[in-house]
């Protein structure tokens, strides 16, 4: 008997990826198209994050807008926030893999020029997007997270994170809310 159950769950983990695969992927070429358009953003940006020390916060206000590209398979965010900390410019290129069914979010900083390391991921079927990737953060690999909630048509939701344990932990390490600007704002 024991045999036959070892069997079956065998058979069992064989067919999985096959009934799996059967079910149709969601097609989300156009899960960012609630985001178009030009947004008030404010931020909070914890300056010292898996420091250890008590936690930093700078606060920053400014705008973001978003272009579609390639029929909404892609867009571009333009980010320019300011505070009394200094500011932060930054454009992001957000590319959907149809294969996959996941996007790449590419951050890029007008401080330096560079990119940061992509983080992959995809929406819920309630639109919560997740979306995760590897790092560098003063000589040590980490993991991140960023999550990207719609709250309304008219407010988006951004938090990144940091893990140094391999995702046992996680520190919050950025926090922007968007509220959607109205013409002549």
């Amino acid at each position: 008997m024991l045999i036959r159950s070892c069997l079956f769950a065998v058979c069992l983990a064989c067919v999985a990826p096959v009934a799996a695969a059967a079910v149709p992927m969601h097609d989300g070429a156009h899960d960012f198209d609630f985001e178009k358009g030009a947004w008030t953003t404010k931020v909070r940006v914890l300056r010292n994050p898996l420091s250890g020390a008590t936690p930093d916060w700078a606060d920053y206000q400014g705008t973001s807008v978003i272009r579609p590209l390639m029929d909404g398979r892609a867009n571009v965010v333009e980010l320019s926030v300011a505070g009394t900390r200094g500011k932060i410019e930054g454009m992001a290129l957000r590319l959907y893999n149809p294969q996959a069914g996941q996007w790449s979010l590419n951050y890029a900083s007008m401080a330096n020029g560079l990119l940061t390391a992509p983080v992959f991921g995809s929406f819920d079927d309630k639109g919560r997007g997740a979306f995760y990737g590897h790092d560098m953060l003063d000589g040590r690999a980490i993991l991140v997270r960023f999550i990207i909630t719609q709250v309304s048509p008219g407010e988006a939701h951004f938090e990144q994170a940091y893990s140094a344990d391999g995702g046992a932990s996680w520190e919050v390490n950025w926090i922007a809310v968007d509220t959607r600007r109205t013409t002549g704002a």
